[in-house]
């Protein structure tokens, strides 16, 4: 895959990742980003902006890609087995910036376990690396058939899943040390109504403005931050 901006690629790179080349502009001047190029043994290509700008789709590269290892996705049973406290589960997340913002929030707040499903999902894509600026060499991402059955199985492991709704209770019944799926709904639908109706708890977001939703993304940080108990 290639990944490309200069975080995304620092931490790459910091994290052990597979590098087969690096594409620099040919006018790339980053004495630390350089400097860790050599320290890795890197291979370096050096490269017109025109160049980049073809290979990224005019994404902002920021004049670095690295081309990488593929990015690994593990199934629920190894979830299940990692034993993670806190999960979060995407309820078919498909703007590619949605899904990169939540890979971001969830690792910046400690949460490094995210399932999705294999359909009406956006998938792991040199984008999605970008706008998560990194965080998705230290998040774990599992890929599911159904979201349903996964729910079940998750609720036979003694998680308790919680959901988002206009109509659910106040943040505040999310208190308490226990295990916790947190589903975040798609950007028009929200939760499903299967999710919704297999939910231990649905919880909403105070809102005080005229407007009565907000961004995935945003609702999503706030959320992850609660579960975490860090607000």
């Amino acid at each position: 895959m290639l990944i490309y901006g200069k975080n995304t690629a620092k931490e790459a790179i910091l994290a052990g990742r597979v590098v087969y080349i690096c594409y620099l502009d040919d006018k790339f001047k980053d004495r630390a980003i350089e400097n860790l190029l050599d320290e890795y043994k890197i291979k370096i290509k050096r490269v017109s902006r025109e160049k980049l700008n073809e290979l990224t789709k005019n994404g902002l590269h920021q004049g670095i890609i690295l081309d990488v290892e593929n990015y690994k996705v593990y199934s629920l049973d190894d979830l299940i087995n990692n034993k993670p406290k806190e999960v979060i589960l995407l309820d078919r997340i498909e703007d590619p910036h949605n899904f990169g913002a939540i890979i971001r929030t969830a690792e910046a707040a400690g949460l490094k376990d995210i399932i999705i499903r294999k359909k009406r999902q956006a998938k792991l894509s040199p984008l999605i690396a970008k706008i998560a600026s990194g965080a998705l060499e230290y998040v774990n991402i599992y890929e599911v058939n159904n979201l349903y059955q996964a729910v079940l199985k998750l609720k036979e492991k003694n998680y308790s899943i919680i959901g988002s709704s206009l109509d659910g209770e106040s943040l505040n019944k999310m208190k308490g040390d226990f295990k916790k799926v947190l589903i975040i709904g798609n950007e028009g639908e929200g939760i499903s109504n299967i999710l919704k109706r297999n939910a231990d708890v649905l919880i909403k977001i105070p809102m005080k403005g005229k407007s009565n939703s907000l961004n995935a993304s945003v609702a999503a940080a706030l959320l992850i931050y609660k579960i975490k108990n860090l607000i």
